[in-house]
Parts: structure tokens; sequence; C-alpha cells
């Protein structure tokens, strides 16, 4: 005999059920917008059939919108139970809508009655899921900020220290854009602001709080996202290892990232910040664009950018910021002499 849906919490979902898969049963705009990663879609309504059932019960009552809700949901029912058989083969899996209501608790209940052996609820659903995200970034983290000027290979750096087996979380990566106005060439559509902060939590909520972990230095915003605001105004407070690397270095390392993108993106790129480099300066970098001349059009855009870091580096405590000259971008130098000063410290 089935047994009736189970509530359980999301931080019993993260401790003891996350191998388990969850339908989220919201509208796909709702979905959209943002989701638990790994959840998969499986709406009650559409988009217009949950519009049409909230203005029956804004401006009717709510019996006349659960008429209405049914009748979008009876043809579909048989639906459910195939697309939840085919994400939960062995007939257990977790159901959620926005708050743990009427949506996640009706659809639940029909899986228990065609055949799930258990099915859990998650208690007030993606609502509290939310702000389980949001007091996440509020912990205390021991961060370690690698700033420099653009061009000096940030990223890479943190990828060697994950090699190296430290703690490291890209947010351009999860952002899909690398910060600038160049920055989302190539890198695929940006995540929604929610979403971006629920892939992050989800990076983040394996690491362990007691060890360091290793972030580039972002502005608030990463392109279109924002950093939630806890956790920014920790990694403002935190220590900078500040790679200073000479402009020349730094505009021949751009140009191995840049060169082989669309040159019409580029362009667009550079049109985008011609008030700030200055109408001269601007058309200048766009006449090197075409004649292919990469490494003036970096020499160019770096002088905007390094007075742009510049600005916010001033921002921090000057007792923060760690100087640390290197002549040319050798990633596995820099990780290594990062990696030195930290072991230093710490005496092993």
């Amino acid at each position: 005999m089935n047994q009736d849906p189970k509530i359980i919490t999301i931080a019993d979902y993260f401790l003891k059920f996350s191998d388990l898969q969850i339908i989220d049963v919201r509208s796909p705009g709702e979905f959209e917008k943002g989701h638990i990663p790994r959840a998969n879609s499986i709406p009650l309504f559409t988009d217009e059939e949950r519009a049409k059932v909230g203005t029956a019960y804004t401006r009717q009552s709510k019996e006349i919108a659960m008429n209405i809700g049914i009748k979008f949901v009876r043809p579909k029912l048989q639906n459910f139970v195939d697309e939840s058989r085919k994400i939960a083969p062995v007939g257990k899996v977790i159901v959620h809508c926005w708050r743990g209501g009427m949506r996640s608790a009706s659809f639940a209940r029909h899986l228990t009655e065609n055949g799930f052996s258990e099915v859990y609820l998650i208690e007030g659903g993606y609502k509290f899921y939310r702000q389980y995200v949001h007091q996440f970034f509020e912990h205390p983290f021991h961060l370690n900020i690698i700033g420099g000027y653009t061009g000096s290979s940030k990223t890479r750096i943190l990828e060697i220290l994950r090699e190296k087996e430290q703690q490291v979380i890209d947010l351009e990566g999860i952002a899909h854009h690398r910060g600038s106005a160049f920055g989302g060439i190539s890198m695929g559509k940006q995540p929604s602001v929610e979403q971006f902060e629920n892939n992050l939590h989800e990076e983040m909520r394996h690491i362990q709080i007691d060890r360091p972990i290793w972030m580039e230095d972002e502005s608030y915003h990463i392109g279109s996202v924002f950093v939630p605001k806890a956790l920014f105004d920790q990694m403002e407070a935190s220590r900078v290892f500040f790679l200073n690397i000479p402009r020349v270095e730094r505009a021949k390392y751009l140009v191995l990232e840049y060169a082989g993108l669309d040159k019409a993106e580029l362009a667009y790129s550079i049109q985008r910040i011609e008030k700030r480099l200055g109408f001269d300066q601007a058309k200048m970098a766009q006449e090197f664009l075409q004649k292919e001349d990469f490494f003036n059009v970096a020499m160019i855009t770096l002088k905007y950018y390094d007075k742009f870091y510049l600005r916010g580096l001033s921002r921090r405590d000057p007792q923060k910021i760690m100087q640390i000259a290197f002549e040319t971008i050798n990633h596995k130098e820099i990780a290594k002499s990062l990696l030195n000063i930290i072991n230093n410290e710490s005496g092993s």
C-alpha cells in the first residue's frame, strides 16, 4: 500500500535526499526565472493557464479558480504519471511548487495513487528554498581574493589552484560572463539573477566552511547578474592578492583570449564603451580591429579598464591589499607563489 506524501524541509533535502530527483510543478515561466539546480519541470499549468486561474481567484472566488484549474489539469493526469516515471523510474521522487501548497500537494497525491512508493513534498516549496539560499550566503567564509588588472589571467590561475586541490569558486564561469563589455562574447546565455544565485549556492554548498576559498575580485555585477550582497560584502572586506603584471604582458594574453572571437561582436563591444574610452581612442581601436591588430586594440582598451579597476581597488582597506609583482604571465608560477604565501603564513 502506498504511503501519503511526506513533508521534508529544504535542509532535509540537502542533508538526506539530494540523490532523489525533484519535480517542479510550477509554470514554465516560473521555472525559467529560477529553479533548484537539477530540478525537472513538469508544470501543472501553462503560463497562460496559471494566469487565468490566478485572475479567477483574485476577481471571483477560490472555488471558481479551483474548478478552472481542475478543467486544465484533468486531461494531463496520465501524462503527469508518465513523465514522472521517466524521471524517477523506481518510484521515489520529491515534488514542490512555489509555497508547498495546493499545486504540489495534489500532484504528489496523484503520484502516490498511481504506484509511486515514496513521494516527498518540500515544506514551503521554492519560496523556502530561496530563503535558505539567501541565508547560506550570510555564513562567514574564509575568502582569498585574487585581484589584478584586466588580462592578468586570474581565471586560469583559479583553474591551476583547483587542480592543486584548493577550494575555488569561479564566479565568472557560473555567471557565463567575463565581467567586462567584452565579457559575454562566446560565453552563452547568462542565467537570470535568481538562477545565478541558485547555481552559485549549488557550487558553494559543497565547500568546507573552515577552509579557504579562492575567488577572483569582481564587481557587484557580472554582466547582467549580481553577486549576492552578503557574499559581496565579505569579498570587499577580505584580503586581496593583487597581481601586478605589466600592461604589455596582459595585452599579449588578451590577444590569445580574444583574437579568435567574432570580429563583429568585438567591434560592438568597443562601441559600447566608446564614451568611456573617448571618441578618438575608440575610433583608433576599431581601425586596429579591422586590421586584425589585436595587440593594439588590447593596449587601448586596457587604459580604460586599468583606471576602472584601480577605482574599485581604492575603496578597499589598503592594509588588506598585498601587491605581488610578476614580469610575465606564468600561471603555474603565480599559483605556486600564492600557495607559498598562504603556507608560510600558516606555518605548514
